[in-house]
């Protein structure tokens, strides 16, 4: 989960890498640190708490050299502290190394050396890594490759030695790392955004690369000591992409993007023309044709996009499909089904409980796809398939237009499935293709009801507990509305399915307890008016989110949140606009901070 960067060139390092770990704030953000090598040998700055803290910490000590490594932390072993934040040094301060990941053998590892004379002074895994490099022989490209042959677990590492300012070196294995190549200048990071200001020239290590980096470039190896070879890919992103844009906050910037980031992920892969979803080169149509079932595994708001998809699969498409949590599917002894599809879905590709999902399910035999943002992600080597969501980086670690994103590209995959199958003909997916192309704009129309949310929010901030209600297709989008008014604001929230209210959680209801009622058009709406009804029957407060012109609702709620009109299916890419902005005024209001909230981090890369 903790950021990365690495810098090696002819430029002064430190500024480089304060900014590039800025970037990549939002992966870890309880410590931070930086390493630079110069003439007076590795000198280091580090602080507890967020990256301004080190950033003032080098105004008041700047470190001059050209070459160094810096870090941004979410803690997995010891507190945050100065201690335990990166780099990591050895005894001698001759190698000091940034890390993310999980070393799983370090207490065996730190008992050996502690045996052998080290002495350590944090409490961290990473620690050992420093240690046990300086222990091996031979130049630091060798003492890196036999150090890891040691060590069990995951890892992202970049490693300096004090006697060599001509390099330095990186390796991973099941966390992401990413070169990117300057003019007589190389970077290294675990994410995209930090090298957009320097280059979009990258190359994505692979599990098992060890990649010795100088400002000529890089040389990739594997843990064998073989040279190996990596493609250069071009990065389409560019910086402004990657700051707030005038928005106050990420989140709310990407709130905004969702029109163009769901066009961009449904960018020609449909034709209206023909009426036919053109994903042949995702996955072959005479694979596609015979599949039989779909088992959708995800974490977070990737699941509530599974859950959403669920009922496409099955009602539009004709085809099952299971929705499973990542976390407990790994670890259930499932039995392998024949032509079962499995789609991990994942918007950094690096979340550790879907991968090893896929890979299980790979490793029995499963064909896999993988629905993912980001370009070249481990999640996206690792599948048989995978279908690109094109929404940019994501910067704020609740994810909002990630989620849009996938649920755009699971309904583009569902019809993709019956249409190979000939469960679905173009007579029938013509009318939900032409749904579709207004989804953009109505979603644009829900965002022009920001100031009307924002208000509603000033009533409601002061609540300490929200029940979200919702049926068939609205109830995932319950779970997602709640889930984000819990991540960023910290008020307890709970999603349920409308139908089981009465089987317990209407005892919570009182004049204390707003209903966030999920109320648009649709099959069931009769259903989720009884629901509101029995709500205020018993003193509580009504937010229906409803279509616009919706009178018999405005006259029920104490505050209705109005979205347009949009094809019953399409429903979750819309109803979803007003929660993520209702949670977001709420989480302003209380003063939270929005875009890196306590405890989480964006990508979860280790279990």
């Amino acid at each position: 989960m903790c950021g990365i960067v690495g810098y090696i060139g002819s430029r002064e390092a430190s500024e480089i890498l304060v900014e590039g770990l800025r970037r990549l704030e939002y992966r870890g953000y309880d410590s931070a640190g930086v390493a630079i090598l110069n003439e007076h040998g590795l000198e280091r700055r580090r602080s507890a708490g967020k990256l301004s803290v080190l950033a003032e910490l080098l105004q008041q000590k700047p470190i001059k050299g050209t070459v160094g490594i810096g870090h941004t932390r979410w803690a997995t072993h010891g507190r945050p502290s100065e201690e335990n934040a990166h780099p990591h040094t050895c005894c001698k301060n001759r190698i000091v190394v940034v890390h993310n990941g999980i070393i799983e053998n370090y207490v065996e590892l730190k008992k050996k050396l502690r045996d052998e004379g080290h002495k350590f002074a944090s409490e961290t895994d990473t620690e050992v890594l420093a240690h046990l490099i300086e222990s091996e022989k031979g130049d630091l490209l060798t003492a890196v490759r036999r150090a890891l042959g040691k060590v069990q677990g995951s890892f992202a590492l970049g490693v300096l030695a004090a006697n060599d300012r001509k390099r330095f070196v990186a390796a991973r294995k099941d966390s992401p790392l990413v070169i990117g190549l300057g003019k007589n200048e190389t970077f290294l990071a675990s994410d995209v955004p930090a090298l957009l200001p320097h280059t979009r020239e990258v190359i994505f290590l692979e599990d098992g690369d060890i990649a010795e980096i100088t400002p000529a470039g890089v040389a990739i190896f594997d843990l064998q000591g073989n040279r190996v070879e990596r493609r250069t890919q071009t990065i389409l992103w560019d910086a402004v992409m990657a700051e707030k844009a005038g928005y106050k906050h990420f989140m709310l910037k990407e709130i905004f993007e969702q029109p163009q980031t769901v066009q961009e992920t449904l960018r020609g892969r449909y034709s209206l023309e023909s009426s036919r979803i053109e994903l042949d080169e995702v996955l072959p149509e005479k694979k596609a044709k015979n599949i039989r079932k779909v088992s959708l595994v995800a974490c977070g708001t990737s699941l509530h996009a599974a859950l959403v998809a669920r009922y496409w699969f099955e009602e539009i498409a004709g085809i099952l499909c299971s929705p499973e949590i990542a976390s407990e599917y790994r670890y259930r002894r499932s039995v392998p089904e024949p032509d079962t599809l499995l789609v991990a879905i994942t918007q950094s590709g690096e979340t550790a409980d879907t991968l090893a999902a896929l890979r299980n399910s790979r490793d029995k035999g499963m064909p896999t796809l993988a629905i993912c943002n980001a370009v070249g992600s481990t999640v996206t080597r690792d599948a048989d398939h995978t279908l690109y969501t094109h929404c940019g980086p994501e910067i704020g670690v609740a994810s909002t237009k990630a989620f849009t994103g996938q649920l755009a590209a699971l309904f583009l995959l569902a019809l993709y499935i019956g249409q190979c199958r000939g469960t679905l003909t173009s007579d029938k997916i013509r009318p939900l293709l032409e749904a579709l192309t207004h989804v953009p704009g109505q979603i644009k129309n829900a965002l022009n009801q920001a100031d009307k949310i924002e208000k509603v929010a000033r009533s409601l901030f002061r609540k300490t507990n929200f029940l979200f209600l919702g049926r068939h297709l609205n109830y995932p989008i319950a779970l997602e509305g709640a889930l984000k008014l819990k991540e960023i604001s910290y008020i307890h929230a709970e999603g349920y399915p409308a139908g089981e209210m009465k089987h317990g959680p209407i005892a919570l209801i009182d004049e204390n307890l707003p209903v966030v009622a999920l109320t648009t058009n649709s099959f069931v709406l009769d259903k989720m008016l009884s629901n509101i009804q029995e709500v205020k029957a018993r003193g509580g407060v009504v937010v229906a989110v409803a279509n616009e012109g919706a009178a018999e609702i405005a006259r029920i709620a104490d505050y209705v949140l109005t979205v347009p009109p949009v094809r019953e299916a399409l429903t979750p890419l819309v109803s979803i606009i007003p929660l993520q902005l209702l949670a977001y005024y709420i989480a302003v209001l209380r003063g939270c901070d929005v875009d890196q909230p306590r405890n989480l981090a964006k990508s979860v890369t280790v279990e």
